[in-house]
Formats: structure tokens, C-alpha cells, sequence
């Protein structure tokens, strides 16, 4: 004899209940003031079911909840790596996922919080960088929409400040992006090539000294407004202060 399992009306409506009071949990946390200190407070509840609250305020028409909900995606699937790697791994493939055309979605956060958690997990950075260098790439996996290329270049960059061996082949693919009619586009393009160090990019960086527009970018879990022009000139600055430290220290740390 078979046995049916049957789930109860009550037991369905306890069930939605504490999805949606954690919901409301997760999103308090996202908009607190002491955000920063109240991160870790995640870890307390199963990934599985923290992670997708965070997923759904990717999609937050606010945009500071919206890049907490990265940061926070990046600390949980990192943690959650430490304990369970494919786990994680399947959280990585449902960004991925996301951003296929098969999906019937956009992929709003996708490319961001791919990022993110490279930035904070090793193990995974090693895995999907190439997957997310391949959002960047006209050979690769291309995303046509704008808005998706800004979050595909932040989140190569945002891997950049932490482990910029994995994404260096970038470099060349990031610059045609310094040319984009699309302000974000070009600011973004600069910082990441700044933290690449891009020689190539020297000329095309000069020429964007006097763009004027503004742009907003999250840098440090902070959301700033910054101009292309003073995104350009930081970018080679920090390439030349880059290049006098080399001059002056051949070897790095242990020889």
C-alpha cells in the first residue's frame, strides 16, 4: 500500500506565515541603521530559507535595500559554503539561471551578487569567474540590456578589489564599455579598469577626464554619487601609483 502524504490547510497557512514574517525580518535588517553590525544575524536562520527573501529584494524598486540584499547574498552564500559548497553552488547556478533567456526573467541582481560572493568565497570566485567574465564578453555569454552589463562590470570590478588575478582577461573586454553612450556604463568601466590596471585603457581614460555626468555606485557598502570625469582620473591614478609601486618593490612579500 501506497501511503499519501497530505499537507493541511493550517499546516500550508503556518507555513506562509513564517515565510512572510521572515521576510519582513530580512527586510528590517536590510534598512537598518547599523547595518554593518547587524549583518552576521543572518547566519541564524537556514540559508535556504533566508536566501530567498534576499532574491526577491533584488528586485526592490528602493536602491539602497537593493544592493544590502547583494551584500547580504554575498556574506550568506559564502558562510553557507563553508559548510555545504554545493549548496552554494546551487545558489550560484539560479543566478545563472536567472540571467538565461530560458528563464522568462531578467535577472535583476544576478550579475551583482554573482560578484559579491566571489568577492567573499574563494572557492567560488575560482569556479564562476569565468562565468561571469563571459557576461562581459561579445564571444561569450552576452548581455545585450544596459542595465545588466552595469551590473555584470560592477560585479567584475567588486571581484577586482579582492582577487583580481581571477577576472585580469577582463581588462580588454571592459573597454569598449569606456566608449558606452550609457553614463553608468562608462563610469563603472573606469573603476573596474582602474582596479585592473589596464594600460590600454591610458588614452581612453584621459579623454573621458571632463565627463561631467554623474553616476551613482556602491563602493564599500556605501552608495555614492561620483562623476565619469573623477571616476576616470582615480582610475589612472590609482593605475600609475600602481606602477611607481612595482618600480619601487619588484618583489612582493616573501620574494
Amino acid at each position: 500500500m501506497v501511503r499519501r502524504c497530505h499537507v493541511s490547510e493550517s499546516e500550508m497557512d503556518t507555513a506562509r506565515r513564517s515565510s512572510r514574517d521572515l521576510k519582513r525580518k530580512v527586510l528590517a535588517l536590510l534598512q537598518s541603521e547599523d547595518f554593518d553590525q547587524r549583518l552576521s544575524e543572518l547566519y541564524q536562520w537556514p540559508a535556504r530559507q533566508v536566501i530567498n527573501p534576499l532574491f526577491s529584494f533584488l528586485l526592490s524598486s528602493d536602491e539602497q535595500t537593493r544592493w544590502r540584499a547583494i551584500t547580504a547574498m554575498g556574506a550568506v552564500v559564502a558562510h553557507l559554503a563553508e559548510k555545504d559548497m554545493e549548496s552554494a553552488r546551487v545558489i550560484m547556478r539560479r543566478l545563472m539561471w536567472s540571467l538565461n533567456d530560458e528563464s522568462g526573467g531578467i535577472g535583476w541582481g544576478a550579475p551583482e551578487a554573482m560578484g559579491e560572493i566571489m568577492a567573499c568565497h574563494g572557492g567560488l570566485a575560482k569556479e564562476y569567474a569565468p562565468i561571469l567574465l563571459s557576461y562581459i564578453r561579445e564571444d561569450g555569454n552576452f548581455l545585450e540590456y544596459e542595465p545588466l552589463q552595469r551590473g555584470a562590470v560592477w560585479g567584475v570590478g567588486r571581484v577586482a578589489q579582492s582577487r583580481s588575478n581571477l577576472v585580469q582577461d577582463a581588462g580588454p573586454h571592459l573597454l569598449s564599455y569606456l566608449a558606452s553612450t550609457d553614463a553608468p556604463l562608462r563610469g563603472l568601466a573606469a573603476w573596474a579598469v582602474g582596479l585592473l590596471g589596464v594600460e590600454a585603457a591610458r588614452s581612453t581614460l584621459e579623454a573621458l577626464f571632463e565627463d561631467k555626468a554623474e553616476i551613482s555606485l556602491y563602493l564599500d557598502r556605501r552608495l555614492v554619487r561620483r562623476s565619469v570625469g573623477d571616476l576616470a582620473k582615480e582610475a589612472l591614478a590609482s593605475k600609475e601609483l600602481h606602477a611607481t609601486d612595482e618600480q619601487a618593490s619588484p618583489q612582493g612579500p616573501g620574494g
